[in-house]
């Protein structure tokens, strides 16, 4: 499908979330009212894994899998197999294009009881974009791309507590080799660094049966901001966010287990001002200050808190129906929609698929509508008998 650049890298890139680049337009206000905070790569934030993304983009506290090391790496030492792998392919934007989309590869493998590493793979393709010059006239063909690739490691301090440590390196070729106002345009390389930890606690019942409760938190994409171009000034900030969560597992019965949980987010990226002055900030210093710079004072920075509230039910490890709802406010972005999912799990293959309704004001619109997002799982080690958390 062949589009004009300005579909392809202003609107497709910068519809489906608040999220913005360097090359688009902030249209958003800073009187109190619409004032979405500016990043580039925002596919760093998009939910890679039809679990999560059918239980509102939870994945903070929720029990580990082969897709934490996105959300919370510091699980996987309290995982219940030894090794596993998972394969995502989500189809992006279906209800605006026919050719962007997010692949994922990730997996783990515990050296031990105590430690754990992980690896992952992710790449977000643009689809064609059709260059035109002032005149109007072909310019040739380009596929934008990006991708992350991560590693990590994660081990236990204690019986309930871990942390881990993630490294990742960015690519984003939006527009490589081409030239805007006498500006050649490049690709933009960073490297990036998350910080977790989690807390686990099982509760045992009188019947025998355990209840669990899990707190995460993590830190991520702490690193270097991005530049597409030669000039130091105009380099763009990293999707630093800062979450925490909470996930309760409660047994109803040898055969049936119920999780609620709940993350709350926060990009640790300053808020724009009239004067375009948080531009000009340090990465280190734009995530100090994303605490109390926002121009609306303390009720624009809770303003900009995520959440998302997801549930999961299994039927004897075999059968699982999940859902969610995320929320972000109306004036940083207005993403409101509900998820629902299901996996299914034999032997070591498990399969999980998941479903977006965007929920709110201008539905039909939306280019959220009728995202789909399929995994594949492949658990290669065996099961750790210690463990009693879900899949």
């Amino acid at each position: 499908m062949i589009r004009k650049v300005t579909m392809g890298l202003v609107f497709i890139y910068g519809s489906f979330t608040s999220f913005e680049t360097s090359a688009q337009i902030n249209t958003g206000q800073i009187d109190g009212r619409t004032n979405t905070i500016n990043t580039a790569v925002p596919f760093l934030r998009i939910t890679p894994d039809a679990r999560s993304g059918a239980m509102g983009d939870v994945g903070l506290a929720i029990a580990p899998d082969a897709s934490s090391i996105y959300w919370n790496l510091s699980k996987l030492p309290f995982a219940e197999k030894n090794s596993s792998l998972a394969v995502t392919y989500t189809p992006w934007l279906k209800e605006l294009v026919n050719d962007v989309f997010l692949a994922t590869l990730s997996g783990y493998t515990k050296l031990d009881e105590q430690q754990a590493i992980s690896g992952s793979l992710r790449y977000f393709s643009l689809g064609t974009i059709n260059f035109t010059d002032v005149t109007g006239q072909p310019n040739g063909d380009f596929r934008p791309r990006e991708f992350a690739l991560d590693a990590g490691y994660a081990r236990k301090l204690s019986d309930h507590f871990s942390i881990g440590l993630t490294a990742r390196y960015i690519y984003s070729n939006l527009a490589g080799g081409q030239t805007v106002n006498s500006t050649v345009i490049k690709p933009g390389k960073a490297f990036a660094a998350d910080i977790s930890g989690f807390y686990t606690k099982d509760f045992e019942k009188d019947n025998g049966l355990v209840n669990k409760l899990n707190i995460g938190l993590a830190i991520t994409n702490i690193g270097t901001k991005i530049s597409y171009t030669s000039s130091a000034q105009n380099k763009d900030f990293l999707p630093t966010n800062f979450g925490i969560g909470t996930a309760y597992t409660t047994s109803l019965d040898e055969a049936n287990q119920l999780t609620f949980s709940l993350d709350i987010n926060k990009l640790l990226v300053p808020t724009p001002d009239s004067a375009g002055d948080y531009k000009n900030k340090s990465a280190l210093e734009g995530m100090f200050s994303s605490f109390g710079d926002a121009p609306g004072g303390f009720k624009e920075e809770m303003q900009e808190l995520m959440y998302s509230i997801g549930m999961e039910y299994w039927y004897n490890q075999q059968f699982a129906v999940r859902a969610g709802y995320f929320n972000e406010n109306k004036y940083k972005g207005n993403r409101k929609y509900f998820t629902a999912g299901i996996g299914v799990k034999y032997d070591i293959f498990g399969l999980n698929f998941s479903y977006l309704v965007p929920s709110g004001s201008g539905i039909q619109r939306n280019p959220l509508s009728n995202t789909l997002r399929f995994t594949l799982t492949f658990d290669l080690g065996a099961k750790n008998e210690e463990s009693r958390t879900g899949w």
